[in-house]
Parts: structure tokens; sequence; C-alpha cells
């Protein structure tokens, strides 16, 4: 079993002794959007930690989006919720990388792919992707790599 899911079980018994309703609810959010991950295709499987994290990356991503919208919308109390339920789940991912970190890995990954222009930007993802999960957006990562290749 996935060390990161039984953290997450713990701290969701936790979060209901100490009455804490935000991290309750997102906790359960989480733990319901992993089990719908696990029995999603042809066979239910248990979920290793890497694949717990990027559940978790996506999660966050979906919460900085709807409070986007939200205060796009006018309705900051609903924003500020999901920015609330976004720092909770974060408290589980990596530490994020800084820039200096991902350029050099990014470096690192055109030296290896032997990229020399726009076109290489599929075999570099490929190899960066694994190494980044759960630190940095895939956004960030496709303008770092395009950047270099330019």
């Amino acid at each position: 079993m996935a060390a990161l899911k039984d953290r997450l079980r713990a701290d969701l018994t936790s979060a209901m002794r100490a009455k804490d309703d935000v991290r309750k609810a997102t906790l359960r959010m989480v733990l319901s959007s992993i089990g719908t991950e696990e029995v999603a295709g042809s066979a239910a499987r248990e979920l290793t930690d890497d694949e717990i994290t990027a559940v978790l990356t996506r999660e966050v991503k979906r919460r900085r989006e709807a409070a986007e919208a939200f205060r796009t919308g006018g309705r900051e109390d609903s924003a500020e919720n999901e920015e609330a339920e976004a720092a909770v789940i974060a408290e589980y991912l990596p530490q994020p990388l800084t820039d200096d970190e991902l350029e050099v890995i990014v470096t690192a990954a055109i030296a290896e792919a032997g990229a020399e222009s726009p076109r290489d930007m599929g075999k570099v993802m490929k190899i960066v992707q694994p190494q980044v999960l759960g630190r940095v957006e895939g956004s960030k990562v496709a303008a770092a790599v395009k950047a270099k290749l330019a």
C-alpha cells in the first residue's frame, strides 16, 4: 500500500477529531479521487505514491482554476474556499522546483535528447516530465523547454 495514501487517511482521522471541516472535506475529496483512479480502466489496481502525486497535482490545478473562475465571476468567498482546499492538498506534494533547478533539468534533457530545434520539444518533454512530476506545472515546463530550444 502507498505510504502517501496511508498518510492521507491518518490525517483525515486527525482532522475529524479536530473538527477541521476544510481539511476533512478536502482529504475526503482527495481520497475519493484516488479511489476513482484506482478503479478506472479495465482492472482495479493500487496506485503508487508517484501516481497519487499525479492525482494530487491534478486536484491542486483544478482548485486554482476554479478559484480564478470564481474571482472572475465575483464570488470571492467561493474562491477563498477553493484556495484553502488547494493549500491543504499542496501540503502533500513534493517541494516545488525553483526556476534555476528547472533550467538545469531542461538543459540536461536537451543534451541527452540531442535536441536542436523546437521540433524536438516532444523528445525533451518525455525526459523532463518524469523528473518534475508533481513539482512544476506542465505549462511552466513546456515554456522553459520552448525558451531553451528557440
